[in-house]
């Protein structure tokens, strides 16, 4: 998988003569690989310089680019500069989010062509998920699921967070998960109320709630998932607080859809839990774009102005996080359409009582 030809043919459109790529997420989604190398796209010839450590497994697996190893005597300045040479290139984008200013110092220097900061151009064909995009994301999401249904099974009185924690890890990891697309977080009782808990020694106990959020990478792509299960009986007060979450939820994703902004998207679910009186305690946004990063744009909150494209993955996670008492989140992946969107997550999201 690569989309060298997709990046060539929106290089006019942002004024550029090539467009190199060298972050770990610009560089897989170019030829699909990570070798901490450097790939340069022109309209006529696409180009990806390795070192040796990832030179073997580059002739494997990347197709399109024409690949070459770096050596003592040539680095990947020089590299890069003969391709401008080459192709007479004047303006050469890059990823300006992931270039730190040293680095692009050390570019600047060494190239002829002008450095022209262009991320949009990648970020806007990141957006769009392409059919083999979503096979991996939804690969990715059957993973996760089948690690929620066996964690469910697994969870006890007595055992600490870490302990779910890491046998979630290590169920996705068995089922087929390359990596974590984060650390994942669990959060029971009273540490429910923070929504990026770290996994700590608390013990879980009858009547907590334990909200759970984690995912995997699979061929290179995220899934992402929430789940808030009770163990044991929950108040009533907990199960009102699940209801409304649960119906901000399936709220935004019913007005999810490609051709509207975020913030729309956003507002849907919001106005559930405001109307219901806990407006103070859903703090953050409606969601995020996932792909090969966790966290990608466009996202749907309240200040995303950016029309979704189809093609967009998008979280669905609204929550109600109450200080020192408990929090609930719900989280799904929706792949947006014209006329709606697909829920890729597949695990139920009724109330578990364990």
């Amino acid at each position: 998988m690569n989309h060298l030809k997709q990046i060539a043919a929106k290089l006019p459109e942002y004024g550029i003569d090539a467009m190199l790529l060298n972050s770990e997420p610009g560089e897989f989604y170019a030829v699909g690989f990570h070798g901490e190398g450097n790939v340069v796209v022109t309209p006529e010839a696409c180009y990806y310089f390795t070192d040796s450590r990832y030179i073997e497994a580059a002739n494997d697996l990347v197709t399109g680019a024409e690949i070459t190893m770096t050596g003592h005597s040539r680095n990947y300045q020089a590299m890069v500069q003969a391709v401008i040479d080459k192709h007479n290139i004047r303006k050469l984008g890059f990823e300006e989010s992931y270039m730190p200013v040293a680095a692009h110092r050390v570019w600047a220097d060494a190239l002829t062509a002008e450095l022209v900061p262009a991320q949009k151009l990648v970020n806007g064909l990141r957006a769009a998920k392409d059919e083999e995009e979503i096979a991996l994301m939804v690969k990715a999401q059957e993973i996760t699921d089948r690690a929620f249904a066996e964690i469910c099974t697994f969870i006890r009185p007595g055992m600490t967070e870490q302990e779910i924690a890491a046998k979630l890890q290590y169920d996705m990891l068995r089922l087929g998960a390359m990596r974590m697309s984060f650390d994942p977080i669990v959060a029971s009782g009273p540490n429910g109320s923070k929504p990026h808990a770290i996994p700590s020694q608390r013990k879980v106990r009858e009547g907590d709630f334990i909200t759970m959020d984690f995912g995997c990478v699979y061929g290179g792509y995220c899934s992402d998932m929430t789940r808030t299960v009770a163990l044991g009986e929950p108040t009533e007060e907990m199960k009102k607080v699940y209801h409304i979450v649960l119906e901000a939820q399936k709220a935004g994703i019913a007005a999810a859809r490609a051709g509207i902004p975020g913030k729309d998207i956003d507002a849907a679910a919001r106005k559930v839990i405001e109307e219901a009186g806990y407006g103070d305690y859903f703090g953050h946004g409606y969601g995020h774009s996932v792909g090969i990063e966790i966290h990608e744009s466009p996202n749907a909150n309240t200040r995303e102005e950016t029309l979704m494209p189809v093609g967009a993955a998008v979280s669905a996670e609204p929550g109600i996080y109450l200080p020192g008492k408990f929090g609930v989140r719900i989280e799904d992946v929706t792949v947006l359409t014209a006329e709606g969107c697909v829920d890729i997550t597949k695990s139920p999201k009724e109330l578990i009582i364990l």
